[in-house]
Formats: structure tokens, C-alpha cells, sequence
């Protein structure tokens, strides 16, 4: 690389810093006298909305289409890190390594970035919840593995995955005295759904708080919470789901709360 070639390299990623991609719209970075930030590792428009249906004054910023390191910096700027769901995380970031076969696209820059984001936040104690890939990575990162494929390995009547994935639901039966059955006040819901892989053996630091009745892990949280962040990790999809349903609306108020609380602690 030229040195002027590096010096562009260094300019370009400046820019981005301050001024980064919103769903087609430039704003600057986080800061600490704006209203409640949060980074979200891919953002998309159902993502943003579902968070601007609990605050309509929450900002987003999507870490994504940043250098690592940038996106890094940013992040420590915000309040919050949401990580959302795409493509299969590569088997060897958990040991299977040579099981690659049965996945489907995967994104090893997206890989690095997630666990590098979720080494921030949680460094910080920023209150992180981990949507589908999202909540599989999390899973990986504190030192758990997955599935590679639910229908060759744990073949079940729960359709996890259709067609229309817009139209896949199944019910999830909440854990009693969890934190995530006690702020939804709920036991069981329906969700919408969208994967072929989930969590297998769950992170020593993590605990179940919702399963599918085929026992498969749909949502966890901190096994020992005290002086942590808030942390969830949920297998469907709330950003796809009504407000009123508690397994949507309930989260992603509790979410936007939780973030403003770090933004005034900060």
C-alpha cells in the first residue's frame, strides 16, 4: 500500500465516524447529550421500527458498513448494542470447524465484527440483546456451540423454518421465576421464526429463560445477573411481531429503558 494510499485509508475511515449510513440518511455519531443511542451490529428497516415503537427519539447507528475498528469506537460512544440476525456463524468459531457443509451463507467479516461489538459492550456493561444469529453468536462468544442443522439433527414437528418465513410461528413456553418471564409477565406466546441452527450447549454463564416444545433454546439471559448489564438473547423474531404481543412490545420497551439508564450513568 502507498502511503498515500494509507493516508486515504485513515481519511476515509475519519469520515465515517461522524457521519454514518441511517437507513439512507447521514447523522453523526453517537454522543453522550443526544437523545438515547443505540448501535446495531446490521441494521435493517424492521429493526429500527420496532425500536422506534417503544421511543420514536431513540437513534440508530448501523455499525455494519464500518471498519472494525471504527465500528468499535462508535459503539463506545452509545448506549446499548443490538445484534441482529443473518447468515450462519462459522462452525469453527465453536469447534466445527469441519461441519461446514450443512451451513448455508456465512459472513467471517460479519463473524469478527459481532464478536468484537459484543467484547465492547459487554466490557462496558451496555445493556446488549441478541437477536437469532445474534443470540447464537452471543452464545459462542461466552463459550457456548450450536447446532449446525435442526432438521438433520434434531428432526422435530416444530417447523423453526418455512417458506414464508413471514408466516412461520410456534409457541415458546417461558421459565418460571426468569427475568424474562417476570418483565412479560407471561408464561407461554407465539413467535415468528426464521432458522436451521440454534444453541446447543448453552454457555456456563447463561441460563434458558424460553423454550420450544421440542427443548430447543429460545432465549437466554444471565445466569448470575448481579452487577451485570442487561443481557437477552432470543431465537424469534420480536422485530417481525405486533407491539401488543409481550414477547415483542415488553422487550424492546424494557431494551430502550435499560439503554437510557446507561446513558445517564455513563
Amino acid at each position: 500500500m502507498t502511503i498515500f494510499a494509507s493516508r486515504m485509508r485513515n481519511v476515509i475511515s475519519i469520515f465515517y465516524l461522524w457521519l454514518l449510513p441511517v437507513s439512507g440518511i447521514l447523522i453523526q455519531g453517537c454522543s453522550g447529550n443526544a437523545p438515547v443511542q443505540i448501535g446495531i451490529s446490521k441494521a435493517s428497516e424492521n429493526y429500527i421500527r420496532w425500536l422506534k415503537r417503544a421511543d420514536t427519539t431513540v437513534r440508530t447507528v448501523d455499525l455494519y458498513a464500518l471498519p472494525i475498528d471504527s465500528a468499535m469506537n462508535i459503539l463506545k460512544k452509545c448506549s446499548a448494542l443490538l445484534l441482529t440476525g443473518g447468515e450462519d456463524v462459522y462452525p469453527g468459531w465453536y469447534g466445527k470447524e469441519n461441519d461446514t457443509s450443512r451451513c448455508t451463507e456465512m459472513n467471517r467479516h460479519r463473524d469478527s465484527l459481532d464478536m468484537a461489538l459484543i467484547s465492547v459492550a459487554l466490557e462496558r456493561k451496555m445493556p446488549v440483546i441478541a437477536i437469532c444469529r445474534g443470540h447464537q453468536i452471543l452464545n459462542v462468544y461466552l463459550g457456548g456451540t450450536l447446532i449446525i442443522d435442526i432438521p438433520s439433527d434434531i428432526p422435530s414437528p416444530i417447523m423453526h423454518q418455512c417458506d414464508d418465513y413471514l408466516h412461520c410461528v410456534h409457541p415458546v413456553i417461558l421459565q418460571p421465576g426468569s427475568m424474562l418471564a417476570s418483565l412479560t409477565q407471561c408464561d407461554s406466546a407465539f413467535v415468528t421464526t426464521n432458522h436451521h441452527q440454534a444453541v446447543e450447549k448453552l454457555s456456563p454463564l447463561l441460563t434458558a429463560n424460553a423454550l420450544s416444545k421440542d427443548r430447543t433454546i429460545e432465549g437466554f439471559e444471565w445466569k448470575r445477573p448481579w452487577n451485570k448489564s442487561f443481557l437477552l438473547g432470543v431465537q424469534w423474531h420480536p422485530e417481525r411481531m405486533e407491539k401488543n404481543n409481550p414477547l415483542s412490545g415488553t422487550i424492546a420497551d424494557e431494551f430502550i429503558k435499560q439503554a437510557k439508564k446507561f446513558s445517564e450513568n455513563k
